[in-house]
């Protein structure tokens, strides 16, 4: 049983469901198009957005949405949709309002337990200026304006209860999921689990599956997980496109020592061979989606397998791909977005819908160590979009042996178990400088760390000076090819968090 959250292009959509699922209830994020009742819907949340009602291109609720009981919750663009669907009118308001803003709460199950004014956070310029039919105000802005209503089984409100800035956000939501829709706190990763194995055991049934090991925590967890549930029918293959860390590298002889024997492919000439003469980094990326794919169907050949078993988690399908009009494909460097239209194997993806934390916490649940659990982020096409412009052997080995001094100078300073993700970039660019007395012309190196709970949102973690010198001494002195080293200092947004 879930929450059912339709997006409509709000940047705080994921929040929603993070928000959701932090109380144990699993929830799940669809376009308006694609939402179609099955049974399992508690209740339904429609997303804010950045749209006007009454744009060309605006959204329509699905019609079956109201020809049921199912509890519905309408958040600022969905209070207004609603609004607008049962004849109340919507105006571009005289007073916008952003930010925060104070809110009067009236009598309502919405409401329960919480103070009668609280500080919200809005983000709108139209208004809902007269009722539906029936209809009853339950808040108002500072303004006099709105800001919630509610009929029957319809609840809606004009703030955003996600965010941390609203006052018991949390509050209001849990009113919603469990004193509305009557949820029970029951999705935990055990659960997750059982009913994944049980998943995988009747899609695959008898037939085989090819395992993508890339080294990261994600397909590593996810081998863990579907050997559990069907054993030797998974093939497990480490492919070593060269652009691979030096610590990916031991991930086979990890594996192996838990019991899950992975064959090694070496195809690092192919990938240099086809990554040659491209610095557009979409068409990198594309170009290492494809040939991944090549070399995994070729080694299913051998194997007779049906399915390509791959670790793609929420955020790499939701920043690879849009969910709505309004929502904007962000990039497709994760496994999702490298994958050509055809291709002869069908996709096995057991946590598609998990955020990179929960994956960690599938982990413990498998009784993994640390070192699977606890390693940083790493991407699809590894090296490759940390290397801007064209991708070579000489620039990989570099750039590997600048990140290998990086992460061992964080695990020794007790420094690396404090941030998401860290790493290092090599730029296209060169710079002069000086080396034993004489002039020398090397690569500039950009250090990235950052700190995140599930990689929709980070901050740029600020490492101590001591460490950054000691990184860059280490990484200038031991590297000859590269001659600076700069700290990148940028959130996301504005930026991602990968330079490509």
């Amino acid at each position: 049983m879930k929450i059912v959250i339709i997006d409509y292009g709000s940047q705080y959509t994921q929040l929603l469901a993070r928000r959701i699922r932090e109380m144990g209830v699993f929830s799940t994020v669809v376009n308006s198009k694609d939402f179609k009742f099955n049974g399992t819907e508690l209740g339904v949340i429609l997303s804010g957005g950045p749209m006007s009602v009454y744009d060309e291109e605006t959204f329509e609720l699905p019609e079956e949405l109201f020809n049921r009981t199912v509890p519905v919750l309408g958040i600022c663009y969905g209070m207004q949709l609603i609004a607008k669907r049962f004849g109340g009118r919507v105006e571009r308001g005289e007073i916008s309002e952003y930010g925060f803003t104070k809110v009067s709460l009236s009598h309502s199950v919405l409401f329960e337990g919480i103070p009668s004014e609280i500080t919200a956070w809005m983000s709108h310029g139209d208004t809902v200026k007269i009722l539906p039919k029936g209809f009853v105000q339950t808040a108002k802005s500072q303004n006099d304006l709105i800001a919630a209503f509610e009929y029957k089984n319809i609840h809606a409100i004009q703030f955003h209860p996600e965010v941390a800035h609203t006052e018991h956000g949390t509050d209001i939501l849990k009113n919603f999921v469990f004193k509305i829709c009557k949820a029970q706190p029951q999705w935990t990763m055990e659960s997750f689990v059982d009913s994944k194995v049980k998943e995988i055991k009747s899609i695959v049934k008898d037939k085989k599956v090819i395992g993508a090991i890339s080294g990261g925590v994600d397909s590593t967890i996810v081998t863990v997980l579907t050997s559990k549930a069907i054993g030797d029918h998974l093939i497990p293959i480490f492919v070593n496109h060269g652009l691979l860390r030096i610590e990916d590298m031991e991930v086979p002889k990890d594996l192996k020592r838990i019991g899950i024997d992975v064959k090694v492919v070496d195809a690092s000439n192919l990938f240099f061979e086809r990554l040659k003469g491209i610095e557009d980094p979409e068409k990198k990326r594309k170009t290492i989606g494809e040939t991944f794919i090549e070399v995994f169907e070729k080694e299913a050949l051998s194997y007779d397998a049906e399915f390509l078993l791959q670790g793609t988690i929420y955020p790499d399908a939701i920043e690879s791909a849009t969910t709505s009009k309004s929502s904007v494909k962000i990039k497709s460097h994760h496994n999702v977005g490298g994958l050509p239209e055809r291709m002869n194997l069908k996709l096995l993806e057991p946590i598609r819908e998990l955020f990179k934390d929960e994956v960690r916490r599938v982990g413990k649940e498998l009784g993994l160590p640390n070192t699977f659990i606890q390693r940083h982020p790493f991407p699809g096409p590894g090296l490759a979009v940390r290397i801007i412009g064209e991708v070579t052997r000489e620039k990989a080995d570099i750039l590997r042996s600048a990140d290998d001094i990086l992460t061992k100078v964080l695990i020794e300073k007790g420094e690396y178990s404090k941030i998401w993700q860290a790493f290092a970039v090599l730029l296209s660019s060169r710079s002069v400088g000086v080396k034993g007395d004489a002039r020398s012309y090397g690569y500039v190196l950009a250090i990235r760390a950052v700190d995140s709970v599930d990689g929709m949102t980070a901050s740029w973690h600020d490492l101590p000076h001591d460490i950054l010198k000691e990184i860059s001494t280490k990484i200038t002195g031991q590297i000859p090819e590269i001659g600076r080293i700069v700290y990148d200092i940028t959130d996301k947004p504005p930026s991602t968090i990968e330079w490509e």
